[in-house]
């Protein structure tokens, strides 16, 4: 059996408001790898034809003078510039990496990155600490925000994070030699920043319908991050295909559960933005939901193609992407779904607003 940690939209004494996504920002290092340059450079030759496994032709990878802060503070910087607010305005700032490189070794827990973030865009009298929830880092900021603003709490904060996970590819290079390779996902990664700003909803505006975790903790053992033993870094040891099983098997009745909370049908989604591990994967789970409710949502992102899999920014890296092409539109329902080692699963269903609008207006 699971259990949804909720909140939804419901206003009652103990949460008298709605919250909403106000800003998204995103950063990307210049430097991009093709699947084809990736595979190029591993030690032993394995004929893996990785772009047609996953799905992925690129991704972006930090150059000598960007690290996991660097890309923090660009998205959060973006994320203002999009913003009505300054970082003077923020009440709270929270970091979601897994990755905490400040240089080209060195991972950074103390002092926290939130407290460099909230510094560098001029949030000092904002409240800041650092979460780590796997790829799910991100969304889980989102959840806390979430429920600090509809109780009141605070007015408005800023869930960031950059990842320079393509490491993990780098240190995995010389160890792959079949599809089973349990350090076959590290290759794909992809670095990025992202950022958003959640804030009180005006009276009346949908905003964040819902904001649910749930956690598989039977299968926390199925994707491990370890220290490298010979060089700087990590290593991850992934069981792929147990892992895909098993969010085969046991996502869709936990989607339709926690819909369900909200009298909301899968259907009514007009956008599904998915972890994004693969291509064929994301169509895979397209498949079971299809199975399990016998309809789908109108559509489903991909984003996972340009950029690989960028860990706890994939969600709003893929959110900032469409907004940017112009694709999303006032009024349509999008669906997050996060699915992370642990095994966590969460959902953010929100209404777009405004953001459709001033997503594009830059100051």
């Amino acid at each position: 059996m699971t259990s949804w940690m909720l909140t939804d939209s419901g206003h009652g004494a103990d949460a008298p408001h709605a919250a909403r996504f106000e800003a998204v920002g995103a950063s990307l290092p210049a430097h991009r790898v093709t699947t084809h340059q990736l595979m190029a450079g591993t030690r032993h030759r394995t004929r893996i034809d990785l772009e047609r496994l996953t799905g992925i032709h690129e991704h972006r990878a930090c150059g000598p003078d960007e690290t996991s802060l660097t890309l923090g503070i660009a998205a959060a910087r973006d994320c203002l510039a999009r913003s009505r607010y300054t970082g003077a305005d923020l009440d709270m700032v929270i970091s979601a990496s897994i990755t905490r490189y400040v240089d080209a070794v060195a991972h950074r827990f103390e002092p926290p990155l939130s407290l460099s973030i909230k510094e560098a865009i001029g949030a000092s009298a904002a409240n800041s600490f650092d979460v780590s929830n796997a790829c799910a880092g991100m969304l889980t900021g989102v959840f806390i925000l979430n429920d600090f603003i509809r109780r009141g709490v605070i007015r408005r904060g800023m869930v960031v994070s950059g990842e320079q996970i393509t490491g993990l590819g780098t240190n995995a290079a010389d160890h792959i030699r079949s599809i089973l390779s349990p350090q076959l996902a590290s290759l794909t990664l992809g670095d990025a920043g992202a950022a958003v700003i959640v804030d009180r909803a005006p009276e009346g505006s949908p905003g964040i319908v819902l904001a649910g975790f749930t956690t598989l903790a039977e299968h926390s053992r199925l994707c491990l991050g370890l220290p490298a033993w010979h060089r700087p870094g990590a290593v991850m040891y992934t069981r792929a295909r147990k892992i895909h099983d098993v969010a085969m098997a046991e996502g869709p009745p936990l989607i339709e559960e926690v819909l369900a909370q909200v009298g909301t049908r899968l259907g009514d989604i007009d956008w599904l933005i998915p972890h994004q591990t693969s291509v064929r994967a994301i169509r895979a789970g397209e498949r079971a939901l299809g199975r399990r409710l016998h309809e789908g949502p109108k559509h489903v992102v991909v984003t996972v193609d340009r950029f690989g899999n960028t860990a706890s920014t994939t969600l709003f890296l893929a959110l900032h992407n469409y907004l940017t092409e112009g694709q999303l539109h006032r009024g349509e329902k999008i669906l997050l779904l996060s699915v992370a080692s642990g095994l966590e699963v969460g959902v953010v269903l929100f209404e777009l607003d405004e953001l459709e609008v001033t997503h594009g207006r830059m100051h």
